[in-house]
């Protein structure tokens, strides 16, 4: 007790030199240093700086070679005693002052940098030549890099035969001679399996997917791995080649799965001020009848204390059956229940469907199905019943770096829905287009630009026989904030009595999001929408806007949006609005 308040009172006597170092290599050496990480300490513990001081030989040496120095010196003196020379079991019950001195010397360049043989379009670093800065990661990566080369071509066992570095320290050159060994070019064998307790063997082959008898490639072990982790039903995928090479230049695989629990919940909520509260919750099962199935359950309730429209409701439940056509394409089955309460209709809606979705890469998916919609709205016009037999086709492509907060990227979505009507109900088609960009600018992308363009259109039906669904509304928080909830539509029927949704719509946002902290940032909006439609008295459009501010607060489940918006185009709001959300607006 009496050695640790000793220790403690006594404030560490601390140095870090670097002479003839850089700022940059300087910035290096002090970010690889365990000693100097532990000296800022509040209370520095003795035996925690001493194993850092015996540690850090190995990093800093580590770090000097990786930026091309070999032939720095290395000096870490505790209490003036040189800290390599001190045996472990001589530990120092009290350390007072620590000197660390690192010359780096002159850097090194390559006199020859060569690896051979090299499979056909491998790209090696562009560092790893002649004259150019000898780093010693340069010299890891350029070997890593042929390898992975010639495993990309199905030579799996490729290895570094072998390595010559030669470092001549009068010229400051080092010589690299690497030597690859390709190894016999092998296909896919057999996978065996262990670790499944509910989910079906055959299933779990059929959902996995190795692709026995094709030429060995990494990256369908990649895919395999994927569609096992985007069930949701493991919480662990280990997918491991076998050491030996089978019969016939086979490689055989292992793969060990741990399933996690098979049911799940979850709630939601946003507020407007305008528009009110909606809660939403659902309830999951992810592995319903054994064979990796999908079925989820949800409940959405909307425009509770909302000052616009009644109560929203809707039940939905979709059932998804993974690798039904190939390990890529997913079968679904979908059904909801709805009764909207807008300001100038109430609509009762039904619809089933069923198709497939299809995973073209990681970035590209499609889906394709067949539904039949049934809704009875009305207004003011009377009672009108919808019917009508869809195909819904949709192509979405997104590289964004995060869903729920994204700093780069871009988000795009296309659908197309040719539809049938039955009993009176117009027939024709409706095609949407969500398109989002992301750029990120300034240190760690403090500050990040956002767009985003959405566009609708209706084709072939008149105005009175398209089903509600299909038509296009603007304002709230989806689309322009600041104006209240579908706000913005058209109004043509009836004597222009009548308000309706339009047959064209295009909405416009944008955004500069900055970080103030690392868990705070700021937001400024603006956001325009645009609604047509073709009536019988001819074109009737218009337009309106809103913008505004936000405060974002980050968690483990994205950020925590507060947005505060008030119209600055067009006729359908007035006052400002508040939401708030979990997750950026798009």
């Amino acid at each position: 007790m009496a050695v640790a308040m000793a220790q403690s009172l006594v404030a560490l006597d601390f140095s870090f030199e670097t002479p003839g170092a850089s700022e940059d290599l300087r910035a290096i050496l002090r970010g690889a240093s365990l000693t100097r990480e532990a000296s800022q300490a509040k209370t520095p513990d003795a035996q925690d700086l001493f194993a850092s001081a015996r540690a850090d030989y190995a990093r800093l040496l580590g770090a000097l070679y990786d930026q091309g120095y070999y032939s720095g010196r290395i000096s870490i003196r505790v209490d003036g005693r040189e800290a390599a020379a001190i045996a472990p079991m001589d530990a120092p019950d009290t350390i007072n002052a620590i000197r660390v001195t690192i010359e780096p010397g002159p850097q090194f360049h390559f006199g020859v940098a060569e690896i051979a043989p090299l499979a056909r379009d491998t790209e090696l670093p562009q560092g790893f030549a002649t004259g150019a800065s000898a780093r010693s990661g340069l010299i890891v990566e350029a070997a890593t890099t042929g390898v992975e080369g010639w495993r990309n071509q199905g030579h799996a066992k490729a290895k570094v035969s072998s390595q010559s570095l030669t470092a001549d320290h009068r010229t400051q050159i080092l010589d690299a001679h690497i030597g690859l060994a390709p190894g016999p070019q092998l296909s896919f064998g057999k996978m065996s399996i262990d670790g499944y307790e509910r989910l079906r063997p055959k299933r779990l082959v059929e959902i996995a997917g190795f692709p026995t008898g094709e030429r060995f490639d990494p990256a369908k072990l990649e895919e395999v791995r994927a569609r096992l982790r985007r069930t949701g039903i493991f919480s662990s995928v280990t997918l491991t080649e076998d050491e030996a090479i089978g019969p016939g230049n086979t490689l055989d695989a292992s793969l060990s799965v741990v399933e996690d629990k098979t049911r799940r919940i979850g709630f939601g909520a946003e507020l407007a001020s305008l528009d009110g509260l909606t809660l939403n919750g659902y309830w999951l099962h992810r592995n319903l009848f054994h064979g990796g199935e999908r079925f989820r359950a949800e409940a959405d309730v909307s425009g509770i204390g909302g000052s616009t429209g009644g109560l929203d409701y809707t039940l939905g439940a979709r059932l998804d059956r993974p690798a039904t056509l190939s390990p890529d394409t997913s079968a679904y089955l979908e059904t909801e229940m709805s009764r909207l309460n807008q300001d100038d209709y109430t609509e009762d809606a039904f619809s089933f469907g069923l198709g497939f979705d299809h995973i073209f890469n990681p970035r590209l998916t499609g889906s394709a199905g067949v539904e039949y919609g049934w809704s009875r709205v009305e207004d003011s016009l009377g009672t009108t019943i919808f019917r009508q037999i869809a195909v819904p086709l949709a192509l979405t492509w997104d590289n964004r770096d995060t869903v729920t907060d994204a700093t780069r990227g871009y988000y795009g979505k296309a659908t197309l829905t040719p539809f049938v009507g039955l009993s009176g109900t117009g027939s024709g088609a409706q095609m949407t287009g969500d398109f989002r960009a992301y750029r990120g600018f300034g240190a760690e992308d403090r500050f990040v630009l956002a767009g985003r363009l959405q566009l609708g259109a209706v084709f072939g039906p008149s105005l009175e026989d398209t089903p509600r669904d299909y038509l296009f509304y603007s304002g709230g928080g989806g689309t322009v904030r600041g104006q209240p909830y579908q706000s913005l539509g058209v109004s043509i029927l009836n004597g222009g009595t009548q308000r309706t949704g339009g047959t064209q719509f295009l909405g416009l946002s944008g955004e500069l999001r900055g970080g103030v902290t690392d868990t705070i940032g700021l937001v400024g909006f603006y956001d325009a929408g645009f609604i047509s439609a073709d009536g019988p008295s001819g074109t009737v459009d218009d337009w309106h806007a809103g913008a505004g501010i936000g405060l974002r607060y980050k968690t483990g489940i994205g950020p925590i949006r507060l947005d505060v918006a008030a119209p600055v185009g067009g006729d359908t709001g007035e006052g400002a609005q508040l939401y708030l959300g979990i997750g950026q607006a798009f």
